[in-house]
C-alpha cells in the first residue's frame, strides 16, 4: 500500500516552459548583479565557496566565478549551488510580482484529494528547496505549501542515482515500496526503481506507451496512488 507520494516539479506538477522560458532566463538576467550586490552576506557567501568547490578553484574571484555561473545556467547544469543562488533570485522575482508559480489545474486538484485521503506529499526537484517552495506558494491555487510535508533537493544526491531515493525512504521511515515516485524523466523513474520505490511516467505530450517500462499516465487525473 501507498503511504507517500513523492513528485518531481518540471513536467510533472508543472510545465516545462515556465522553468525554460520565464525563470532560468529571470536568473540568469539578475544573477551577476545579485551576486555583486549579496556576495559579503553568511549564506550567499556559503553557496559561493560551494560553487567555487564545484568549479574546482577556490581562489576564484567574483568576476571569473560569475561567468561560470552564467555557463551553467545555459547548460541547466544540476549544480546544487547554482540551484541555491537561482532559489534566491527567484525569491525576488514573487515577491515582486515578475511570474507566478505555475501548476497544472490537474495537480493542483489531485494534491489536495490525496492529502485530504491522507496521503503524504513529498517533492523532489533538482531546484533547490526555497525555490520548490516559492513556487508552491505563489500560484493561481493559492498558497499550497501546506499540501507537503517535506521537500528534497540534490542535497540529498542526484535524481538518477538509486543511492538518492534510499536515502529519501530512510529519511521518511517508510519501506521504499510504499512510496510512489512521479516524474516525467525514465532515467530518474529507472532509479527510483532500481531502489524499490512505486513509479509512474508522467506522458503530458505524445502518445502513452503500453509497452513502456513504467505505468504511464497522461495528467494527474488519471493517477489512483492507492492502485500502484
Amino acid at each position: 500500500m501507498i503511504r507517500a507520494l513523492i513528485t518531481d516539479i518540471e513536467g510533472t506538477t508543472s510545465s516545462l516552459s515556465f522553468v525554460k522560458d520565464v525563470l532560468f532566463p529571470y536568473s540568469r538576467a539578475y544573477i551577476g548583479a545579485f551576486v555583486h550586490r549579496h556576495a559579503q552576506e553568511p549564506e550567499v557567501a556559503r553557496i559561493l565557496d560551494e560553487a567555487r568547490a564545484e568549479a574546482g578553484d577556490s581562489q576564484l574571484q567574483l568576476g571569473q566565478l560569475i561567468p561560470t555561473l552564467e555557463r551553467w545556467i545555459d547548460a541547466d547544469r544540476k549544480v546544487t549551488p547554482l540551484k541555491a543562488l537561482q532559489g534566491l533570485i527567484w525569491e525576488a522575482g514573487y515577491r515582486d510580482g515578475a511570474f507566478r508559480g505555475h501548476i497544472y489545474a490537474d495537480a493542483a486538484t489531485a494534491l489536495q484529494r490525496w492529502k485530504e485521503a491522507g496521503l503524504a506529499l513529498y517533492i523532489y526537484s533538482s531546484g533547490s528547496v526555497r525555490a520548490q517552495r516559492l513556487l508552491f506558494a505563489h500560484t493561481d491555487y493559492g498558497d499550497l505549501t501546506p499540501l507537503f510535508s517535506g521537500h528534497f533537493d540534490t542535497r540529498i544526491g542526484a535524481k538518477g542515482d538509486p543511492e538518492s531515493y534510499r536515502r529519501i525512504a530512510v529519511e521518511l521511515g517508510l519501506p521504499p515500496h510504499e512510496l510512489l515516485f512521479l516524474s516525467d524523466v525514465e532515467s530518474e523513474l529507472d532509479a527510483a526503481r532500481a531502489a524499490g520505490l512505486k513509479t509512474l511516467w508522467l506522458v503530458r505530450e505524445g502518445c502513452l506507451d503500453s509497452h513502456a517500462p513504467h505505468r504511464q499516465a497522461r495528467d494527474f487525473s488519471e493517477i489512483d496512488p492507492l492502485s500502484v
